[in-house]
């Protein structure tokens, strides 16, 4: 008998973290692929990305609706409640042995609350991180004591879930697991970038994404409108601009990124989602990577691209060097922005060196996947 290994994902970087991990299950013969598809995914807002996982060839086992139009804090904890609603239907249905979940997002907490409360046993995957700029640090840390067993992304963030109560036996440090990708994508080139997106680039580009803050004083129009500013300082370069995600406050700055790209039509290109695929490429062939995204943390450091890091959302990160951190000020971004193109972080020939592992992680979860032994009751592991 086959062991069922439910996957969540409610957004389009998490799914492309976890594509690798999915069709490893889907392949194992000791293991049953549920997948459970739900959150920005589902909105044609944001792109219906729960297309793109069709294509790739996976099943979606059920779709939960939980996103309401609104970007207020009470839409975001509604949808939660959604969630719950929806979470407890689907998995009392599916009946998975073990639920999957990366990360930190509403979305996420919502369908671990419900697996606990179900006795559902929970692996999540990048525990222990701290993102003090956005209250996805809380939530992180709430899905770490909901979870039964943890991979983590370095050993720094295993021992702080151990000092989270979680026992050292059931953490696991196995690295960044969107890194599997540089090990075992095959990456699309500039002029097949180009032609996926119908937009010619003829010039050196960045790749540029930003989300609402949600925790501290960073205003999201505000903060976007200048980095918009900062980024009319590099009119020789062209810019790629990704939706923000399903935050409260991320609304209100899809009309003003839109309206930037229309005014600057052969300089800058629109897509609320690219899809694991191409963003990956797409990073791999920028002059950089601009904005307050994980991935420009931990994936981009890998294909050796600086990442200019604004804000406050991903502070207390571990880091690269060829992560710039600025204050999210058109001045502070400008300059930053210089000194990525220029290279200036590194010494001729330096090769970065990326904390985050070496991309082996989705085997040593189907390792972790097969030898579960779940017990219920969860004793709180005491430091010495």
């Amino acid at each position: 008998m086959t062991k069922k290994i439910a996957v969540f994902t409610g957004t389009r970087a998490e799914y492309g973290l976890l594509y690798w991990l999915i069709k490893d299950i889907q392949d194992d013969l000791e293991l049953t692929l549920q997948l459970l598809v739900s959150g920005m995914h589902l909105s044609t807002e944001f792109g219906e990305t729960y297309k793109q996982i069709e294509e790739d060839g996976f099943k979606i086992d059920d779709k939960i609706e939980i996103l309401l139009s609104s970007n207020s804090a009470v839409g975001t904890a509604k949808s939660m409640g959604l969630g719950v609603l929806g979470f407890a239907d689907a998995l009392s249905r599916l009946k998975p042995d073990v639920l999957v979940i990366l990360g930190d997002r509403f979305e996420a907490l919502a369908a671990a609350q419900t697996a606990m409360i179900l006795r559902i046993p929970i692996l999540h995957l990048h525990g222990g991180e701290i993102t003090e700029g956005a209250y996805d640090d809380a939530i992180r840390h709430a899905i770490t004591k909901l979870s039964y067993l943890h991979g983590t992304s370095t050993e720094e963030y295993r021992q702080r879930v151990i000092q989270l109560g979680e026992a050292p036996e059931r953490v696991t440090n196995i690295g960044a697991i969107g890194l599997d990708h540089i090990a075992r994508s095959d990456f699309m080139n500039i002029n097949e970038i180009a032609e996926s997106l119908k937009f010619n680039l003829n010039k050196p580009y960045f790749l540029v994404t930003y989300h609402p803050v949600t925790l501290g004083d960073e205003p999201p129009e505000e903060s976007f409108i200048a980095l918009l500013n900062a980024l009319d300082d590099f009119q020789e370069h062209q810019v790629i601009l990704t939706y923000p995600n399903a935050d409260d406050g991320g609304r209100c700055i899809i009309p003003i990124l839109e309206n930037y790209a229309k005014n600057n039509p052969a300089r800058v290109c629109a897509i609320p989602s690219l899809g694991y695929k191409r963003y990956l490429s797409a990073v791999k062939n920028s002059e950089a990577v601009i904005g307050n995204s994980s991935s420009g943390i931990i994936e981009v450091p890998a294909f050796n691209v600086p990442t200019v890091n604004i804000g406050v959302r991903q502070k207390g990160r571990l880091a690269a060097k060829s992560v710039l951190n600025c204050d999210a000020t058109k001045e502070a971004i400008s300059s930053t922005i210089k000194s990525a193109v220029l290279r200036s972080y590194k010494t001729a020939g330096e090769e970065i060196i990326n904390p985050y592992g070496a991309g082996n992680a989705s085997a040593q979860v189907i390792k972790m996947l097969k030898s579960l032994e779940f017990e219920p009751s969860k004793p709180f592991y005491d430091l010495k």
